[in-house]
């Protein structure tokens, strides 16, 4: 008996593991269904299997709710922001997990504060600044800001990635010669891609889903991003009973992140694991 018991809480396991898994994926299941329905079939029976693909509803969705604008606006705003950061986090990581001198542990902390301080805790004056600076309503600004508020977290991580390394490689590389920079970028980028691809994915992905900051600083509607294109899509077919252009949108908006966690996946974990741990 105690020898089946361990294969009994295996089995018990596993089934609530296919529980938990299927429901986390029907929503997305049925999403994708019935993004292929006419609305006709969507208000007969919505759990039915689609009676074919009406392809017509992403291109209703694409062209003419300008989810492509839409699209390609939410692409320079991530490609922007993602680039920035990485650009700033990279060498700032280096110097705060390497050395030591007057001030850095106070850096250090600072950032690791700012984690807490969220975006809607300070889209007030963040507006009436940006206002007087002139950057509303401008896409750049928008990446601008969404790279600055990604600083704390990414450097957070990336700190407890790189001190995982073992110094000796730096070391040794200090003794063939290298500078601080040939460290930097023969040594410690090339041995931290984990956790650079785990900053730039957790980023991207963070950036390609924020709303509330591109609701409040993005004015014009050709200058939408892909989540204010959606709400706003959402409100009009929700009227006009256009299901399958919405659910179209849906999926189109879910994509680009499936993707980008599929091919990195591998990395993200490796990254997250490895930026827990001390010295």
């Amino acid at each position: 008996m105690r020898k089946k018991l361990p294969h009994i809480k295996n089995w018990v396991l596993r089934f609530f593991l296919i529980i938990f898994t299927f429901l986390m994926l029907y929503p997305l299941i049925w999403n994708v269904m019935s993004s292929f329905k006419t609305n006709t079939e969507f208000l007969l029976d919505q759990l039915a299997l689609p009676e074919g693909f009406a392809w017509d509803n992403y291109v209703r969705a694409f062209v003419r709710a300008n989810m492509g604008e839409y699209f390609f606006n939410s692409v320079f705003v991530v490609a922007l922001a993602t680039s920035l950061l990485v650009i700033f986090v990279v060498p700032t990581s280096y110097v705060l997990a390497r050395y030591r001198f007057f001030g850095s542990r106070f850096i250090e902390a600072l950032f690791m504060t700012c984690i807490f301080i969220q975006a809607a805790y300070i889209m007030v004056p963040l507006y009436v600044q940006m206002h007087r600076l002139g950057m509303v309503d401008r896409l750049w600004a928008l990446g601008f800001v969404y790279a600055i508020l990604g600083f704390p977290f990414s450097i957070f991580l990336l700190c407890g990635y790189m001190r995982s390394i073992p110094k000796s490689y730096a070391e040794a590389a200090r003794i063939d010669g290298c500078t601080n920079w040939g460290i930097l970028f023969r040594v410690m980028i090339p041995l931290a891609k984990p956790g650079i691809a785990t900053v730039t994915m957790l980023s991207a992905m963070g950036t390609w889903n924020e709303y509330p900051l591109a609701l409040v600083l993005i004015h014009t509607a050709s200058k939408r991003t892909l989540p204010l294109g959606l709400a706003h899509l959402y409100q009009v077919q929700r009227r006009a009973t256009d299901f399958g252009a919405l659910f179209a949108a849906l999926v189109i908006v879910l994509v680009p992140t499936i993707i980008i966690y599929l091919i990195g996946q591998k990395y993200l974990l490796k990254g997250v694991g490895a930026g827990g741990l001390k010295e």
